[in-house]
């Protein structure tokens, strides 16, 4: 579904991707991982029009996408969930989801994707004409998800959704995550958390200083010596 050939991105005279490769295919829950500042948000923020590339090729369903609006991109069919979630503190959770449908006028299919939102996630119910600054951590990062996905994306691209969440609260948004893949939403995860992250994902990437060092499956890089030292904190 989404190929990524050679890319490169700098900011000024920094390098923050020096060439990578990889790809997500259709169905399937992809993870980048890496310490801070190893180009994984640049990824997908390259995919997503938010940072110009250089070098390379980003396809999406074979369409070359790299040099396009990020509107467009976002039409096309990918929806990210950001980093630090970035919703509307003063505007409802209703408004919140709408906000991901802005450019959709099907008002009947948007309102059974609002109930099927609500089913998914039935605190966001519970508050929808509460401001979505009020809602907790957990709350928010729910509804930054569920805004993405009244976009109607087939891929989701997810920025460290367990980011400042307790553990149980993690544990949760890792089940979402899974069950939307389930309904058929392919997924693009970016996660400093390896173990959560490959406990859920088949095919990963380890990210070091803008370049791929290590992939394979999720169980493959799991009992991987080199990032059990290096992420999971194996001495």
């Amino acid at each position: 579904m989404l190929e990524v050939f050679d890319l490169h991105v700098s900011y000024g005279p920094i390098q923050a991707l020096g060439g990578i490769s990889f790809a997500v295919p259709k169905g399937r829950i992809v993870t980048l991982l890496g310490a801070n500042g190893s180009g994984k948000t640049t990824t997908l923020r390259a995919i997503t029009g938010l940072a110009a590339a250089q070098k390379g090729r980003i396809l999406f369903e074979g369409r070359e996408i790299r040099g396009r609006a990020t509107h467009e991109i976002i039409r096309s069919g990918i929806a990210l969930v950001p980093e630090g979630r970035r919703i509307f503190a003063n505007l409802t959770v209703y408004e919140n989801l709408l906000l991901g449908a802005y450019f959709r006028r099907d008002q009947a299919a948007l309102n059974r994707d609002l109930d099927r939102i609500y089913d998914t996630f039935p605190r966001l119910a519970e508050r929808r004409d509460q401001a979505a600054g009020t809602l907790s951590g957990g709350e928010q990062q729910m509804l930054a998800l569920g805004r993405a996905l009244m976009s109607r994306p087939r891929l989701l691209l997810l920025d460290e959704p367990s980011l400042g969440l307790a553990p149980l609260l993690v544990k949760e948004v890792l089940q979402v995550i899974t069950r939307l893949n389930q309904r058929g939403v392919t997924i693009l995860l970016v996660e400093q958390n390896a173990v959560a992250a490959l406990g859920i994902a088949h095919h990963g990437y380890v990210l070091e200083t803008g370049r791929v060092v290590l992939a394979g499956t999720g169980a493959e890089l799991l009992a991987h010596p080199q990032l059990q030292q290096a992420y999971l904190g194996d001495d």
